[in-house]
C-alpha cells in the first residue's frame, strides 16, 4: 500500500459514468489503496443543492462507499452546501470546515451550471484545492465532471430545455496545472438507441461538433466513456484508463511527434472537430497507463496556487494536526452524550440529514464527532 505524500498533489478521478457501478468500484478500490488507511471522504452536496431530494441523491454515493469498500473503513461526511446566500451555503465556515480534514472530496450528479454558480470563487472551493494541493484525492462524477472543466457544458439548458447552443464558464480545475480541460463525460452514450444520437453527454455527435466550433482556441475536449473512468496522478505525470471504455482526447493548436490513432477521428465523427480545431486525437483503452505530457503539457502548481493566503494557512494548519489528536480527556456532558445517541439512532434509520443536523448541533457546543471503525470519538473542537 503505498499514501501520497503530503504536501504534493492527491490523485484526481475523473468519472465518464458507473461511479456506483461494480467497474465503479474496481475504480475506487484502486482508489483508495493511495489513501491513507479509515480515510475521510467528505462528500459535497452542492451539485445537487437545487434538487428536493438533494441529500438522497449524495447519499447514494455514501451508502455505496460504506457497503463495497468496507475493508477500508471510510469515514463518510456529507457537506450540505447548498446554495449562497443561505445557512447551507457553502461559504459557510462551519458547513465546510470538514473539507479541511478530508482524504477524498466527491462531487457528482446535479447540474454542472448550478454546481459552478455556487462553488465560483467559494470558500469550499478554495479549501478543496488547498487540501487537493496537500494531498486530498479528488473524484468527479457526471455534472461534477462537466463542472470543474475550464468551460462547462449547459446540458440541462440545451438538452431539456431547447436553449441555444452555447458554454459556460467552469470552474477551470487543471487551470493550475496549465491546463485548458473542457470535460465531456457520457461520451459514447447510446440512451436513445437507434433514434436519437444520446453520445458526447446527449449532445449527439452533430450537434457537439457545433458547440465545439464555439469554444476559443488552445481548448483541449477530454471525452470520457460510459462506465469508464481516469484515474489521473499529478504527482508522477501518469494517467491511467480504468472500466469498460475508453478515454478521448482531442488536441488542438498544435501537433507533436508520434501522435497516436492518427486514423480515429473520421471512425468516431470528430473529422470536422479536429479539422477546424487544428488538432489532433488520441485514445486511450480501459487498462491503459499513459504519461500526460504524451497528451498535455502538465506543469505542477506552486504550493497554495490558486488559493487566498489565510485559506491556505488554515488547510496547512489543518494537516498538521490532522490524525494525530488525541482524544480529549475532558468528559463530555451529559447533553452532548444524548446527541450522540440520537444521531446513532438517526444513522441506523438512515436519516442522514437529521444526523447531519445532530452532528452540528455538537459542534456548535464545542465537540467534533468522528465516526471510524471503532465507534464514535468526540473530540474537543
Amino acid at each position: 500500500m503505498s499514501f501520497y505524500p503530503q504536501n504534493t498533489p492527491g490523485p484526481i478521478v475523473l468519472f465518464g459514468s458507473g461511479e456506483t457501478s461494480p467497474s465503479g468500484q474496481k475504480v475506487f478500490d484502486a482508489l483508495f489503496r493511495q489513501l491513507p488507511p479509515d480515510p475521510r471522504c467528505v462528500l459535497l452536496e452542492t451539485a445537487a443543492g437545487f434538487e428536493l431530494n438533494s441529500y438522497q441523491v449524495i447519499g447514494r454515493i455514501g451508502d455505496f462507499l460504506q457497503r463495497h469498500l468496507q475493508n477500508y473503513h471510510p469515514q463518510i461526511e456529507i457537506i450540505r452546501a447548498r446554495q449562497r446566500n443561505l445557512p447551507e451555503s457553502p461559504d459557510n465556515p462551519a458547513i465546510v470546515a470538514p473539507l479541511l480534514q478530508a482524504d477524498m472530496i466527491f462531487m457528482g450528479p446535479g447540474s454542472p451550471t448550478y454546481a459552478v454558480r455556487q462553488l465560483k470563487n467559494s470558500l469550499a472551493w478554495q479549501i478543496l484545492l488547498a487540501r487537493h494541493a496537500l494531498g486530498a484525492a479528488l473524484v468527479f462524477a457526471s455534472a461534477g465532471v462537466v463542472a470543474v472543466g475550464s468551460y462547462a457544458l449547459p446540458v440541462y439548458e440545451i438538452y431539456k430545455a431547447g436553449e441555444d447552443l452555447h458554454w459556460k464558464d467552469g470552474l477551470d480545475l487543471f487551470g493550475i496545472y496549465g491546463l485548458s480541460l473542457v470535460l465531456i463525460p457520457h461520451w459514447n452514450n447510446r440512451e436513445g438507441g437507434a433514434e436519437v444520437d444520446t453520445s458526447r453527454c446527449f449532445m449527439g455527435r452533430e450537434r457537439f461538433n457545433r458547440l465545439a466550433r464555439e469554444l476559443p482556441p488552445g481548448q483541449t475536449i477530454l471525452g470520457i466513456d460510459e462506465n469508464t473512468a481516469l484515474l489521473m496522478n499529478p504527482q508522477a505525470g501518469t494517467g491511467q484508463v480504468l472500466g469498460a471504455g475508453e478515454v478521448t482526447w482531442i488536441h488542438v493548436g498544435h501537433l507533436h511527434q508520434g501522435t497516436r490513432n492518427a486514423d480515429f477521428a473520421s471512425a468516431a465523427g470528430l473529422d470536422e472537430v479536429v479539422l477546424r480545431r487544428g488538432g489532433h486525437v488520441h485514445r486511450y483503452r480501459t487498462g491503459e497507463t499513459f504519461p500526460l505530457s504524451e497528451c498535455c503539457p502538465l506543469r505542477m502548481p506552486a504550493a497554495g496556487q490558486g488559493v487566498p493566503s489565510e485559506v491556505w494557512q488554515q488547510a496547512l494548519e489543518a494537516a498538521r494536526f490532522a490524525r494525530r489528536e488525541e482524544v480529549s480527556e475532558e468528559a463530555p456532558p451529559e447533553e452532548v452524550l444524548r446527541l450522540v445517541e440520537e444521531r446513532n439512532e438517526a444513522r441506523r434509520c438512515k436519516d442522514w440529514a437529521a444526523a447531519d443536523t445532530l452532528r452540528e448541533r455538537m459542534a456548535e457546543m464545542g465537540w467534533r464527532v468522528e465516526d471510524g471503525k471503532e465507534g464514535v470519538k468526540l473530540r474537543r473542537r
